[in-house]
C-alpha cells in the first residue's frame, strides 16, 4: 500500500482540484482504505483508475466530469462493498454557557442557533438535530417562549433529538456525586414537562468537551437510567466501549474519534473501512456542525451529506441520530472492550484556577445539603413550610455554574461575575431556608433562655434586640442574630454528618453584660462544658458589641445539642500577677495538644516539625526549609494557562519580611493559634494558624492581597504551599 499511498498524495498535492477533483480523489483514497481491510485485494483495480485519472490531469490540466465518471466506471465492482459501510451524521451545535462571553450572549447564542435550525428543518425535510443541555431549552422558554411549540413539533416527530440528561456539559470531576446526581435528576424532571418526551427517553449523556471523568460516573448514570455516554476529550485508547464502575454497573461509551466540532467534509469517510471492521460494525457517527459559540450545522453540510451519499465509490452518508447510533451499538455491547477507573482524573490547571468559583460551588453544595435535611426534619416535625421550588431554582444554579467551562476557571471576567452572581442567589435561599429551619427545630425542642419577673425587670434596658443582623454571612454561617437577652444565653448547636461529633463550636453573644472572667458553660445535663474566650473582649458591629466564644461540644449524628452561657456569681475568679516585661525570654511558637506537636520556625514561620506523638514519628523532612508559602512562576509559552500548570520557572520561598505572633486566644483551654503576616514581590499574606484539642488536623486560614500579575513573558505567578515530607507513600487515599 505504501506505493498506492504515494499516488495518491501526489494527485491530492494538485491543486486546484475542483468538484470533479476532490470528489475522485476522496473516492479513490476510500476505495484503498477498503482494500487495506481486504489485506490489498483493491490495490490493482485502484492503482488503475488512479493511473487513469492522472492521464486525464497531465494531459487537460484538470479533472473533469467524464474523467471522473470513467474512473468510477473501472471501480464499479467495489461499488457494493463501498456501500456496505454507512456514516450517521448526527448534528449538533456545542453552546458553551458563558466561556469567553456574558451571559446575554450565550442567550443570544442560543436563541439564534435554533431559530437557525428550525428553518433548515422546513426547507430540508431529511434534515436531523441533536441539542443537548436542559439549560439551553430553558433559555428558549424564558427569553423565546414563542419557538417552543416548534421544537415540540419537531420533538415529537423525531427530527428534533433531546440529547439532553444533564443540565449542563458539566465537570465530572470537581462537583460532588450529589451534585451528578442533581444533573441527571432535574433534567429529566424539567425537559419531560416542558417537551412532553418520556423521561426514561433521556438516557444519552452528551459530553464532547468535558475535560475528565470520575470513576463513579457510569454509576450514577446507571442509577439516574443513562445508558450511553458521549464525549471526546479526557482518554485515548478505545473508541467504542463499556465504562464499568466499581460496583458493575456499565454505559456504552463513544469517544469521538475525529472531533466534535466538525463540517462536513470527504475526508471524514476515510475512517470508516478501518473503524467499522475494527468494531465488527457496518456503520460509524459523525459529529459535525459549527460549535464552541453555536451555530450548528449550515446548508454546506447538509447539501454535501445529501451530494456525497450519491458517489458510487463511497459509503452511504444518512442523517441521523445519537440514539439510532447507539441502538446499533447494543448489538455488539457484548464484544465491546472494558474501561474501569478514572478517566484523566487531574488537569491541573483547571483544580487550581479562580479558586472563587470552586470554593463557591463546594460551599453552595455543602449548604443546599444542610438546608433541605433540617428544613425535611423540621416540616416533619412542626409542619414548617418546606421550600421545594426554591431549592429546585438554587440547585439549577449550582448546575449550571458546573459546565465544563466555569468551574475550572478556564471563562473570562464576565463568566466568574455571572457565576459569583448565581451563587450569591443561592446562598440566599440555602442559607435562609438553613437558619429557619433550624429555629423551627429549636422553637418545638422548647430550648428557650430561662426567665424570671426579676431578670425581666433587670434586662428593660436589654440592647441585644437586633444584633447582629447578617454577622457571620460573609463566611457562609447560619444568621448569627442574637437572641435572648440578660446574662444567660442559650444556644443550639447543629451537626449536619451522619455520625456523632466532639468537636470545637464557636458562638456569637450580642451585648451581653455579664462579667467575662465569670463565664460558664453548661450542656443540657448541666455540667459545666469547657469554654474559650477569643480575643479577650468585645468588638463593635454596627452599634452593638458581641463576644467569640469557643466551646467543645458533643452533638449527635444529624442532630443538635443545646449549651447554656452564663455569669456564675460564685466563680472562683484568681488573680493573674504581671510579668516583668523585662526579663528578655527567647522566641518559641509551637503549636501542641494530646495528639501533634508542630514547631515553627522563629524567622520564617515555616514548619520545621511534625511530631505525631502516639507513633513517635516526625512526619515532615528536616531540609532546612520546612513547611512555607512559596511564590512560583510558570511557564506560560504553551498558553492554554487556565487548563493546564506550567513548568515552574522560579520558585521563592516567602521566607523575608515575616512577622509572627502569639493570636490573642485567651486561655488556650480548647485551641491555640499564631498568626504569620508576609509582604513578598507586591502582595501581603496573612495566615492564622490553629490546633484545636483533641484534633490532628493543623488549620490554616490564609488571606492574600494578591497583586501579581502574569505575561507570557515573565510567566504566570502561583501561591503554592510546600511541606516536604519524612517520608514516602505507596498510594494515596482519596475520595471521588
Amino acid at each position: 500500500m505504501s506505493s498506492l499511498d504515494g499516488k495518491l498524495a501526489e494527485l491530492r498535492d494538485k491543486e486546484p482540484l475542483g468538484y470533479w477533483g476532490e470528489r475522485i480523489y476522496h473516492e479513490l483514497a476510500y476505495a484503498a482504505r477498503l482494500s487495506v481491510t481486504k489485506q490489498g485485494a483493491y490495490d490493482q483495480l485502484v492503482s488503475s483508475a488512479y493511473d487513469s485519472v492522472l492521464s486525464a490531469f497531465k494531459k487537460h490540466g484538470t479533472i473533469g466530469r467524464e474523467d471522473v465518471l470513467l474512473a468510477e466506471k473501472m471501480m464499479q465492482s467495489l461499488s457494493s462493498e463501498a456501500k456496505s459501510f454507512r456514516m450517521i451524521c448526527a448534528a449538533h451545535a456545542h453552546i458553551d454557557m458563558n466561556w469567553m462571553w456574558r451571559w446575554d450572549e450565550t442567550v443570544a447564542v442560543t436563541i439564534d442557533t435554533f431559530r437557525t435550525m428550525l428553518d433548515l428543518m422546513n426547507e430540508y425535510p431529511e434534515f436531523k438535530f441533536s441539542q443537548s443541555q436542559a439549560s439551553t431549552y430553558q433559555i428558549i422558554e424564558r427569553y423565546a417562549p414563542e419557538m417552543l411549540q416548534e421544537i415540540r413539533s419537531r420533538v415529537s416527530e423525531g427530527r428534533w433529538e433531546v440529547t439532553a440528561s444533564t443540565w449542563v456539559e458539566s465537570d465530572k470531576n470537581l462537583p460532588n456525586g450529589e451534585s451528578l446526581a442533581r444533573q441527571i435528576l432535574y433534567t429529566k424532571r424539567y425537559l419531560s414537562t416542558l417537551l412532553g418526551v418520556d423521561p426514561d427517553s433521556l438516557n444519552i449523556d452528551f459530553e464532547p468537551d468535558t475535560f475528565g471523568h470520575s470513576q463513579n460516573v457510569p454509576e450514577i448514570l446507571t442509577a439516574g437510567g443513562v445508558k450511553y455516554y458521549y464525549h471526546c476529550r479526557g482518554y485515548e485508547e478505545h473508541y467504542l466501549y463499556r465504562w464499568v464502575a466499581p460496583s458493575g454497573a456499565a454505559v456504552i461509551v463513544y469517544r469521538e474519534p475525529i472531533w466534535y466540532n466538525a463540517e462536513i467534509n470527504p475526508d471524514m469517510a476515510l475512517y470508516v473501512p478501518e473503524f467499522c471492521t475494527g468494531h465488527q460494525m457496518d456503520t460509524m457517527l459523525k459529529v459535525y456542525g459549527v460549535g464552541d459559540h453555536g451555530g450548528g450545522p449550515t446548508r454546506r453540510d447538509i447539501e454535501r451529506i445529501n451530494d456525497m451519499d450519491s458517489w458510487p465509490i463511497f459509503p452511504r452518508m444518512s442523517f441521523g441520530t445519537f440514539k439510532e447510533y447507539f441502538s446499533l451499538v447494543d448489538q455488539v455491547s457484548n464484544q465491546l472492550p472494558e474501561v474501569k477507573g478514572e478517566l484523566n482524573f487531574v488537569f491541573t490547571g483547571c483544580y487550581t484556577t479562580q479558586t472563587r468559583i470552586k470554593k463557591a460551588n463546594r460551599v453552595a453544595e455543602s449548604t443546599l445539603y444542610e438546608a433541605e435535611m433540617f428544613e425535611a426534619a423540621a416540616a416533619a416535625s412542626s409542619g414548617s413550610v418546606y421550600h421545594q421550588d426554591a431549592y429546585r431554582d438554587a440547585w439549577q444554579n449550582v448546575l449550571f455554574n458546573q459546565f465544563h467551562d466555569i468551574i475550572p476557571g478556564s471563562g473570562v471576567v464576565d463568566t466568574r461575575e455571572y457565576a459569583m452572581g448565581l451563587f450569591q442567589h443561592t446562598m440566599a435561599i440555602a442559607n435562609t431556608n438553613r437558619t429557619m429551619a433550624m429555629r423551627h427545630i429549636a422553637r418545638e425542642l422548647g430550648t428557650l433562655a430561662p426567665t424570671s419577673e426579676e431578670s425581666v425587670r433587670n434586662d428593660v434596658f436589654s440592647t441585644s434586640e437586633g444584633a447582629g443582623v447578617g454577622f457571620g454571612i460573609q463566611n457562609f454561617k447560619v444568621f448569627q442574630t442574637a437572641r435572648g437577652r440578660g446574662k444567660t444565653r442559650v444556644f443550639q448547636v447543629f451537626n449536619a454528618a451522619p455520625f456523632a461529633r466532639e468537636d470545637v463550636a464557636e458562638v456569637v453573644l450580642w451585648d451581653w453584660p455579664g462579667d467575662v472572667r465569670r463565664m460558664r458553660c453548661r450542656n443540657e445535663d448541666g455540667d459545666i462544658v469547657k469554654h474559650q474566650l477569643l480575643d479577650h473582649g468585645r468588638h463593635d458591629y454596627w452599634g452593638h458589641s458581641y463576644i467569640r466564644v469557643l466551646i467543645m461540644a458533643t452533638v449527635p449524628s444529624c442532630g443538635c445539642a443545646t449549651y447554656t452561657l452564663i455569669e456564675d456569681q460564685d466563680a472562683d475568679i484568681s488573680l493573674r500577677f504581671p510579668r516583668d516585661l523585662r526579663v528578655e525570654r527567647s522566641d518559641s511558637f509551637v503549636l501542641e495538644n494530646d495528639l501533634i506537636r508542630v514547631a515553627f520556625e522563629t524567622t520564617t514561620g515555616a514548619i520545621v516539625s511534625i511530631m505525631d506523638k502516639a507513633k513517635g514519628e516526625e512526619l515532615v523532612q528536616d531540609n532546612g526549609t520546612g513547611g512555607t508559602f512559596r511564590l512560583i512562576h510558570e511557564d506560560a509559552s504553551k498558553g492554554m494557562t487556565a487548563w493546564t500548570v506550567g513548568r515552574y520557572m522560579a520558585i521563592h520561598d516567602i521566607a523575608e519580611n515575616v512577622r509572627i505572633r502569639w493570636a490573642d486566644s485567651g486561655d488556650s483551654l480548647i485551641r491555640s493559634a499564631i498568626i504569620m503576616e508576609a509582604e513578598f514581590s507586591k502582595s501581603l499574606l496573612k495566615a492564622v494558624i490553629s490546633l484545636d484539642q483533641g484534633s490532628p488536623k493543623l488549620r490554616y486560614d490564609v488571606e492574600c492581597h494578591w497583586r501579581e500579575v502574569g505575561n507570557k513573558d515573565t510567566g504566570v505567578p502561583q501561591l503554592g504551599f510546600y511541606l516536604p515530607l519524612s517520608y514516602t507513600v505507596s498510594q494515596y487515599a482519596y475520595d471521588i
